[in-house]
């Protein structure tokens, strides 16, 4: 199997790689503006971004090498939530989300040398209603301050979390079930 490198320096991305069975990679991280055409679709957003992302990757790697790089947005009727610059920002797009449904893209692309591939997985997720000093108790943990939508859901924001329809850990940043088929391609095996 060849060397895989994962271009990104998320904790959560690297940890659900060693949960489904990849445990020797490396870390390479490329410098990236994430800049991109106006008029996309959130799926086309992270797609472009992601696709970037390898570009600038695949500079830092031999042409051996699979690269894996993803890009992970929250979409809140169609305008995108990054991370939040400060409290009073995390509380604005918290109170924004509460009681609603918003969507999790995520662009995925895996790259080898010349060949590369990039799919996208969507996850629509259902906040409850909360309170604002609920909010703003989950603020003061200081857990969506490195976090798109100020959330994460594998932590205390799962509390604000009433249900999704998707993938999961797409919402943590790596839908792992869509990059294993897309890894299976470049001959990346899991069950054999």
């Amino acid at each position: 199997m060849a060397h895989i490198v994962l271009a990104s320096g998320s904790p959560r991305r690297q940890e659900l790689l060693q949960n489904i069975g990849i445990t020797e990679f490396d870390i390479r991280v490329p410098r990236t503006e994430e800049n991109f055409p106006a008029g996309l679709t959130p799926q086309q957003v992270v797609a472009y971004i992601s696709r970037e992302k390898a570009d600038a990757a695949s500079k830092l790697c031999t042409p051996e090498e699979i690269v894996i790089t993803a890009d992970t947005m929250v979409f809140l009727d169609e305008a995108r939530l990054g991370k939040p610059a400060d409290e009073a920002e995390a509380l604005r797009m918290l109170t924004a989300l509460q009681g609603r449904h918003h969507t999790v893209c995520t662009g995925v692309t895996v790259r080898q040398g010349d060949r590369s591939l990039t799919e996208t997985e969507t996850t629509e997720v259902y906040f409850r209603p909360a309170t604002r000093e609920e909010l703003l108790g989950y603020i003061a943990t200081g857990e969506p301050m490195d976090k798109a939508g100020a959330y994460g859901i594998q932590g205390k924001g799962s509390l604000l979390v009433e249900k999704i329809n998707g993938d999961y850990f797409n919402v943590m940043g790596l839908p792992v079930m869509r990059l294993s088929r897309m890894l299976e391609r470049f001959g990346v095996r899991f069950f054999a």
